[in-house]
């Protein structure tokens, strides 16, 4: 009996022996697992901190003074800004006539309110001539709309109105991202129509510098583009605002642009409402119909020279290229005034009636 009753025990303590092993195997292979899991949610909990951020410091103004990001892009641009004598001495020689005209120029500030509720503000300057012809001046990315004033001023020497306004989220304009063109291209119809609700016989001309170009090329590839607009000045545009963010990953934070890029797309979809890849003058171009300039710097180290020579080859409108050797970005009129604005001038010659 005795003998029987410890083979019994043993088989019984076997058996446990065996279970409680099976459960500490189970137990040391499922750890593994777990800290692999949650060393992957951690990592995943960074990326999306990491576009989150990226995206808030790329297109809404308020967090991007918080960080200074606006001084940075400021003296990133003059950095790479070419630094010629002869640059110099055209904007030295210009300045005093443009402050003497600043000074006396009449010039208002008018509003319009989007159908997403921001409200819009631009300047209106009336030439002293009484004539059909304006202006829609649009700035570039973390710009204003002083910063056209000097082109205004070009415009009012020849009797041409313009209107000036600020962009989404920049300036004294509402807004909480920065439209990178595809909210923008929306909101100027509403300074279209504010033209054609004061002058129906209007003559409009828009000149857009850097993503202002970019605005004004989205907005002639849609199908209602109004006639009433003569032609388009496009000035150091980018191809799309996706190639752009991928470049700037890149330069900037040394991040690659797949898949970061995409990411901060579907994020900006979550919480702005809109999708950069949209954001497509390219694609723009090859419907539009509105005689278009396209010109850029050779030295253009914010927007490549190349992307304006796509946007050239793929527009299917009359058009014209002036690539401007030595001028860096947005700086063709300082470079080569002459050609710049002659090349202007011969686009107002043969498309505004002007008698």
């Amino acid at each position: 009996m005795d003998n029987k009753r410890r083979e019994k025990d043993n088989i019984y303590n076997t058996s446990s022996t065996k279970k409680e092993t099976g459960r500490q195997g189970k137990q040391r292979h499922h750890k593994p697992v777990r800290l692999i899991l949650a060393a992957a949610g951690i990592l995943l909990i960074g990326y999306i901190i990491l576009i989150n951020f990226l995206v808030s410091a790329a297109l809404i103004p308020s967090f991007m003074k918080k960080l200074q990001i606006f001084e940075d892009i400021t003296e990133r641009c003059y950095g790479e800004q070419v630094q010629s004598d002869d640059i110099r001495e055209h904007l030295k020689n210009g300045q005093q006539p443009y402050q003497d005209w600043l000074e006396s120029a009449d010039i208002r500030t008018v509003s319009r309110k989007t159908a997403d509720g921001y409200k819009l503000i631009a300047s209106e300057i009336m030439a002293e001539r009484d004539n059909h012809v304006w202006v829609l001046l649009l700035h570039g990315y973390t710009g204003w709309k002083e910063a056209m004033y000097p082109y205004a001023f070009w415009y009012a020497k020849r009797g041409y109105h313009a209107l000036v306004p600020d962009l989404r989220a920049q300036g004294k304009s509402q807004g909480d991202y920065i439209g990178m063109g595809w909210t923008d291209h929306y909101d100027c119809t509403l300074w279209i129509d504010y033209i054609l609700d004061q002058d129906p016989q209007a003559q409009i001309i828009i000149h857009g510098q850097s993503m202002g170009a970019s605005t004004a090329l989205m907005m002639s590839g849609e199908p209602d583009f109004p006639d009433q607009v003569k032609f388009i000045v496009s000035d150091c545009a980018y191809t799309d605002a996706y190639s752009m963010f991928g470049q700037k990953a890149q330069e900037w934070f040394h991040l690659p642009p797949f898949p970061v890029v995409d990411s901060a797309c579907l994020m900006l979809r979550l919480r702005g409402g809109y999708d950069l890849k949209k954001a497509d003058a390219l694609a723009a171009v090859k419907k539009s119909h509105t005689p278009t300039l396209f010109i850029h710097g050779d030295q253009d180290a914010m927007i490549s020279v190349e992307m304006s020579r796509k946007l050239y080859r793929a527009a299917t409108c009359d058009k014209k290229l002036l690539i401007v050797e030595g001028a860096g970005h947005a700086q063709a009129q300082a470079k080569d005034p002459d050609g710049f604005y002659g090349a202007i001038l011969e686009f107002v010659n043969t498309y505004l009636d002007l008698y």
